[in-house]
């Protein structure tokens, strides 16, 4: 039995890996990049690698309460 399909989809879901981790360096969600890198292989990583990163974030002030 030809078992070659399952070093294939070893080597896609290693790639897939490494795109989530390439994504959250730059700010994005890794479920998603890990998902779409499923798809689209090594064309999302040169997708992540040419990107810019995301901004950061901005926390928002507390408030103050009013009124005691």
């Amino acid at each position: 039995m030809d078992q070659s399909w399952l070093a294939g989809s070893g080597g896609w879901l290693t790639l897939a890996l490494v795109n989530a981790g390439l994504a959250e360096q730059k700010n994005r969600t890794r479920l998603g990049w890990f998902l779409g890198s499923l798809f689209i292989g090594l064309f999302a990583t040169f997708f992540i690698v040419v990107m810019a990163p995301a901004p950061e974030p901005v926390a928002a002030a507390p408030r103050e309460r009013v009124g005691g």
